[in-house]
């Protein structure tokens, strides 16, 4: 098999060589452990420090709010869970030593309410449940058909209790683009943290913490053409957060463990390029997205497009093709050497339909057949069009196979 076209950049993105250029001696020249104070060491923590200032530089952030993690799982899980401990400390009799919700010493408001929504990754659903096990009240949001959280029923949500609103700036499935700004308006104006998932956003669209009003943010270095294994975490410098990992004094005492210096350097390379073409890129994904989106929906009968027409991501189209297995359209569609996912890399080999598709109000056949295609700057106007191809062939198959589309087709007018 000749062909091969990926379009599961979502999921994760190639390595950029200059990315790995710039990694590359940090394994095998400049190898010394950050916490030495011998001149290796001295050179891993300088790396660290350059990575930290890029990184924070392309969020509009100080360097010494920028914690690295390993990846946007693990800066999900500290978001959430650190922040319920330092509101909930109130169950002890303590005092919360967050800016926005800090209240007098009588205060008898327990702070133990988060909002996020239906459509989040499972990074942070199965914290929210392992939160709600411990106590915290969680209320999960519903989205509109297009996957838009609704502003209004976001306020009305707010309670005394609540110390945390947590929604993704972009879908990992379906592309769809959370008013960000509005949300972190309505968090400030009620004293509430606002964190968001920026895994799928951070590389791929402008970001400012401060105009955007984030509290918290979580970001990954592979979906941006950087190495697997770490992300980093945004917190507010004036958030007293906890550690989260706890052993030795790495990153400011907050998270324990050595260094992954060549992960980190890699990252703030990833971040730098990721900057520096994101204008042009997008443009281009965006151009290229759009052309697939109008073959695909107007060539291939009875096919919805998941997630905004135009306020999505600029590489991400996600289909439902109805009467067809999407998991059987995968397999076949790699045969042909294309690389796409029914959704979430996380899920990846469940039987169960997208969690995210279902919030959308898609009935659970036409949930079974999706299909995402995420390009990258690297793909081509003629990988699209074989792709397309292929997909018209294999849809056409597949229904043909299928007892559910012949018995529609017979029922169909004329």
């Amino acid at each position: 098999m000749d062909t091969f076209i990926y379009l599961d950049n979502a999921a994760t993105t190639k390595t950029s060589p200059t990315v790995v250029e710039a990694m590359l001696p940090y394994f095998s020249e400049y190898y010394g452990n950050a916490s030495g104070i011998y001149s290796i060491g001295v050179k891993s923590r300088e790396a660290i420090n350059k990575s930290r200032e890029l990184i924070a530089d392309t969020i509009g952030a100080k360097p010494e709010e920028i914690f690295f993690t390993a990846g946007g799982t693990e800066s999900d899980n500290w978001a959430l869970k650190a922040a319920a401990e330092m509101f909930c400390a109130f169950r002890a009799g303590k005092k919360a030593t967050g800016e926005r919700q800090e209240p007098d010493a009588g205060d008898a408001v327990i702070k133990n309410h988060l909002i996020t929504t239906r459509i989040e990754h499972h990074a942070i659903l199965h914290t929210c449940e392992y939160l709600e096990k411990a106590g915290i009240e969680v209320t999960y949001l519903n989205v509109d058909e297009n996957g838009i959280v609704r502003l209004d029923e976001l306020e009305r949500a707010i309670r005394p209790e609540t110390f945390l609103i947590s929604v993704m700036y972009a879908n990992n499935e379906i592309g769809s683009i959370q008013p960000i700004r509005e949300i972190g308006e309505i968090a400030k104006k009620y004293g509430v943290l606002f964190h968001t998932d920026a895994v799928q956003a951070y590389g791929q669209l402008p970001i400012d913490v401060e105009k955007l009003h984030i509290d918290l943010m979580s970001a990954s270095a592979h979906k941006l053409n950087g190495p697997k294994g770490v992300g980093f975490l945004y917190i507010r410098r004036n958030l007293r957060m906890h550690s989260f990992v706890h052993g030795g004094a790495q990153e400011r005492h907050r998270r324990a463990g050595t260094e992954n210096v060549p992960g980190i350097v890699g990252f703030g390379q990833a971040a730098k390029e990721a900057a520096e073409t994101m204008e042009k890129r997008a443009a281009g994904e965006t151009s290229l997205r759009d052309y697939l989106i109008d073959r695909v929906l107007k060539e291939i009968p009875y096919t919805r497009l998941n997630g905004h027409r135009t306020r999505r991501l600029p590489n991400n189209a996600n289909f439902s093709f109805q009467f067809v297995e999407g998991e059987t359209l995968l397999i076949m569609l790699d045969m042909e050497g294309i690389c796409g996912s029914s959704g979430s890399a996380c899920t990846s080999g469940s039987l169960d339909p997208s969690h995210v598709l279902l919030a959308l109000g898609l009935p659970e056949d036409i949930a079974h057949g999706s299909l995402r295609l995420t390009l990258s700057a690297e793909t081509t106007k003629e990988e699209i069009d074989f792709t397309v191809e292929k997909i018209k062939q294999i849809v056409e198959r597949l229904r043909g196979m299928s007892p559910q589309y012949e018995d529609f087709c017979r029922h169909l007018p004329g």
